[in-house]
């Protein structure tokens, strides 16, 4: 029996079958979810789904969005660039493509935020075409089975991968197949205390075999990462509302409303027009990336006086009692929290 029909007949038995995004099968639903499930577990990223979906039931609405009410329902899911991207992709299969998916790896390659496995996934799943995937459930499950030493983030080794998933990758049932790897990966070949009693290729996954399975795949060379300093502004005028600016689409936060970040509090006040107000300092945190730690000071700054902000769309009066459909980054909703 082929490492394909020993995974399809577990799958029949234990596979997820009633995940929100397998039910009335799309292109555009398969798309939002497999976005949401990179670096992001199933059961965050359920709620998030549901929500996104009754808002932007279809590329175009999503299209049609303005880049607020797209970062307003991703607020907490993190890693924003994949919002960003979806945004952009939802306009270019408008324009590009009649607003219809290309069910073709190479075309939906071209299409902002989706990757080689994106595509293949899309394809397999919705078509049921010969397409293969490779996130990082199926590299945990496929490093484990053939014991491929190494990091998969080394091209090396991802070549690897790549060519094993291709291989078994069979002709028929696609759709089941590329469910039936990622949902392995996920609920027995998971990162830590695999579940490998119950597996259907324990009996040829070498890593187990060589009571290995903890050492597959390889970890990702360590490195000390840097930190860096920002000082935040909480300025709260005498209603309770708090100013924040939108920082610009790319780079740290892109697109997200943030306080205003700077040292020179009484040359950012003067800016304001602000002379008279009052400071607190409130506990220092820090937020980590992937490549770098940030440690955020706040300083909460009330004023006796609210200030005219200027209608350019960078800056606005938000208020907790009744929010605003923005994005807002993780720091300063825990924040907004505190105070």
């Amino acid at each position: 029996m082929t490492f394909a029909e020993k995974l399809l007949i577990w799958f029949d038995q234990f596979g997820r079958k009633n995940l929100p995004w397998q039910q009335n099968i799309t292109p555009y639903r398969v798309w939002v979810s497999e976005i949401m499930l990179q670096q992001t577990q199933v059961k965050t990223v359920i709620p998030y789904f549901e929500r996104f979906h009754e808002v932007f039931p279809s590329v175009d609405r999503l299209a049609t969005a303005s880049e607020d009410e797209v970062l307003h329902l991703w607020t907490g899911l993190g890693y924003y660039a994949r919002a960003r991207n979806l945004h952009k992709t939802a306009r270019q299969l408008i324009s590009d493509f009649n607003g219809e998916f290309p069910l073709n790896v190479e075309q939906l390659m071209t299409l902002p935020g989706i990757g080689r496995s994106t595509a293949g996934a899309i394809v397999a799943i919705c078509s049921n075409q010969h397409a293969v995937i490779l996130d990082g459930n199926v590299k945990r499950v496929l490093a484990r089975y053939f014991a491929i030493p190494g990091w998969p983030g080394e091209t090396k080794v991802v070549n690897q991968l790549w060519a094993k998933a291709t291989a078994l990758t069979p002709s028929a049932r696609v759709a089941d197949y590329t469910q039936a790897i990622m949902d392995l990966g996920a609920t027995l070949c998971s990162r830590r205390n695999p579940g490998c009693d119950a597996c259907p290729l324990v009996t040829e996954c070498a890593a187990h075999l060589a009571d290995e399975v903890e050492n597959y795949p390889g970890k990702k060379p360590k490195k000390v990462l840097p930190t860096k300093k920002t000082c935040m502004l909480v300025i709260e005028n005498e209603h309770g509302e708090i100013l924040l600016e939108k920082r610009p689409s790319s780079g740290l936060w892109g697109g997200l409303w943030s306080f205003p970040e700077t040292k020179a509090i009484d040359d950012f006040m003067d800016s304001l027009n602000v002379t008279t107000f009052d400071t607190t300092k409130l506990p220092v945190f820090r937020h980590s990336f992937t490549h770098f730690h940030l440690q955020i000071a706040p300083i909460h700054i009330r004023i006796g006086e609210v200030l005219q902000v200027m209608e350019d769309d960078r800056r606005c009066w938000y208020s907790s009692k009744a929010p605003l459909e923005i994005g807002l980054s993780r720091p300063v909703t825990r924040i907004l929290a505190a105070i």
